[in-house]
């Protein structure tokens, strides 16, 4: 009897050691960001675990770049909420672009480490607000909001001169793109070439154009930027990291057969980079998220301009 209740001891122990050793796997983890089409919020998933994103007003679409690793649920009775989970027990990777019905965009790099006995964090909700406003609301109470305190008058003027700056670089560089009537066009019914590309302060400015040689009216997404690595022959051997894009400028994103559209975007670039690893940028249309073409950007730029 006394063996049979050590045994009895023995498994309880063990069972109570794995489920903690499961409960610890994922470090749950809940942010607030705001809304910034311009960048690109990695999302970190498990499988067995669902995570919500919530955004502040309807949302109207949710399309998943690799469908047959992740799952996206959004349902009316939720007009507001996305659930997105991995649907393999594999490392996986993805892209995801949630659209509002007001036209609001929120782009996500999925990333999944599959099923591991070590420890990781687990992002259970990610929760989307508007932009800061200093607008006066309707009900007339004003939505100041400072989140440091600086002497402004000291420091308005710096700072406008240098967002002029680089608001005229962005112009100049997409005119200058524009007036390009050939250019190296890569690809075959979405068709894409990069400019030349200008360094501005601590900002690369890459202008690009994109052409639609399809016969049906086709939607852009917003350009992204990554920095990838890998041998380049498979895509699942293709590692990709995404870079926040400051600013982008696109002349339309809705394009009639033949018809073109030009673009400059902005992000800051690493400091430094690793041999076989290549900036890249990557164009796709809103139903063929999965279909992207991608560009080797020059890690240096040709010109440069601003403060050296």
């Amino acid at each position: 009897m006394k063996q049979i209740y050590l045994l009895l001891v023995l498994s309880v122990l063990i069972t109570c050691s794995r489920a903690q050793s499961n409960a610890e796997a994922a470090h749950p983890q809940i942010s607030a960001l705001e809304i910034d089409p311009g960048s690109v919020t990695v999302l970190h998933l498990r499988p067995g675990y669902t995570t919500s994103v919530r955004l502040p007003e309807e949302i109207s679409s949710v399309v998943i770049g690799n469908p047959a690793s992740f799952k996206a649920e959004h349902s009316e009775a939720e007009p507001r909420l996305v659930f997105i989970k991995p649907t393999t027990s594999q490392p996986a990777r993805s892209n995801a672009l949630i659209t509002t019905r007001s036209g609001q965009e929120v782009s996500l790099h999925l990333v999944s480490s599959g099923k591991s006995v070590s420890a990781q964090a687990v992002d259970f909700l990610l929760e989307y607000k508007r932009p800061r406003s200093f607008l006066i609301e309707p009900s007339g109470m004003s939505s100041f909001v400072v989140a440091d305190t600086r002497d402004i008058a000291s420091e308005n003027s710096s700072v406008d001169r240098e967002t002029i700056k680089d608001a005229n670089a962005i112009q100049e560089e997409l005119a200058k793109q524009a007036r390009i009537a050939s250019p190296n066009w890569q690809g075959k019914e979405l068709q894409a070439a990069v400019g030349g590309a200008r360094a501005e302060r601590d900002q690369m400015i890459v202008p690009f154009s994109v052409l639609n040689g399809s016969e049906r009216w086709i939607e852009l997404l917003p350009p992204q930027i990554q920095l990838s690595s890998g041998d380049g022959a498979a895509r699942s051997k293709t590692k990709a990291e995404p870079i926040a894009i400051g600013d982008y400028q696109i002349t339309q994103r809705r394009l009639a057969p033949g018809a073109r559209s030009d673009g400059v975007v902005v992000f800051a670039r690493p400091s430094f980079k690793e041999s076989r690893e290549r900036l890249m940028l990557q164009v796709a249309e809103a139903d063929r998220v999965d279909h992207p073409i991608v560009l080797p950007l020059p890690f240096v730029a040709a010109t440069q301009g601003g403060r050296q």
